[in-house]
């Protein structure tokens, strides 16, 4: 009888990257040729617009070079107003977006469970989603003040709505199989929540929760914009009542930076849930 020999720590080859875990990960992503053509075509998009800008053919009183709104993130001049505006838009679009998925969940689980009240609802909630609730950001400052509060509540009234509809659709996707099999376990009700239902809604769940933060991003960058209330909407506003084009364009794009922050950290989000 013989037998198949194994070679001694067959299975722990060396690793071929030298580099840590993390960055090598990150930059086998930034390979991917998906995000080399994304990275391709906004760099072509660039291109162009500071091709059209430096030939004037459009015109610098309307649009900044690509080149001197990037370089203005990393100015001095802008630097610290950039870091702290930064800091604040971030922490609030934070505040409001935990907040509305800590209502969102169990208030969609709720509309799931009680199927009476998810439809006589889910008519009222899609017509909220679709009505501008951002004109009422007056009546929230007369009751709030004028405060960073407010500006989390904006941001919660907006993003919030979408999260609710797209949490109960998650969870009324979730196979009555898999409950039914939990159920033939004698697990408790709270057991399959945790270990059967919510997992299988949450991609549906973070669907929700990006779209939530779309809407909560742009409402409270528009309210620092109009009321002056600090943040990168206060910022935009100032360099563009002062007719400062680049540095407009510079405070947009840390608003697309700062957008792009949140989107990753959803995702490892998603991944840490799932």
């Amino acid at each position: 009888m013989s037998s198949a020999t194994v070679p001694p720590n067959s299975e722990q080859r060396p690793e071929k990257v030298s580099l840590p875990n993390a960055f090598a990960r990150t930059i086998r992503r930034l390979l991917d040729p998906a995000v080399l053509f994304g990275l391709l075509v906004v760099t072509g998009i660039l291109g162009v617009i500071e091709w059209l800008v430096a030939s004037d053919i459009v015109s610098r009183a309307v649009v900044a070079l690509p080149s001197d709104a990037i370089a203005g993130l990393f100015s001095r001049e802008f630097r610290g107003q950039i870091l702290s505006a930064s800091q604040l838009t971030f922490s609030l679009v934070a505040a409001a977006l935990a907040a509305e998925v800590i209502v969102a969940v169990p208030v969609g689980y709720f509309l799931y469970r009680k199927p009476a009240f998810g439809s006589a609802y889910e008519g009222w909630l899609a017509s909220l989603f679709a009505a501008p609730v951002f004109l009422l950001y007056p009546l929230f400052m007369v009751i709030f003040g004028r405060n960073n509060f407010t500006l989390i509540f904006m941001g919660f009234v907006s993003g919030v709505i979408p999260i609710i509809i797209h949490a109960r659709v998650a969870f009324m996707t979730v196979p009555e199989t898999l409950i039914n099999v939990g159920r033939s376990f004698h697990l408790s009700q709270a057991t399959i929540f945790w270990k059967i239902i919510l997992p299988s809604s949450v991609p549906t769940i973070f669907a929700g929760i990006r779209l939530g933060l779309v809407y909560t991003l742009i409402n409270i960058i528009a309210v620092e914009f109009l009321v002056d209330a600090g943040g990168l909407g206060r910022m935009v506003s100032d360099r563009y009542f002062r007719f400062d084009i680049a540095g407009t364009y510079t405070a947009i794009c840390a608003v697309a930076l700062i957008s792009i922050a949140f989107t990753l950290i959803i995702n490892r989000l998603e991944k840490m849930v799932r």
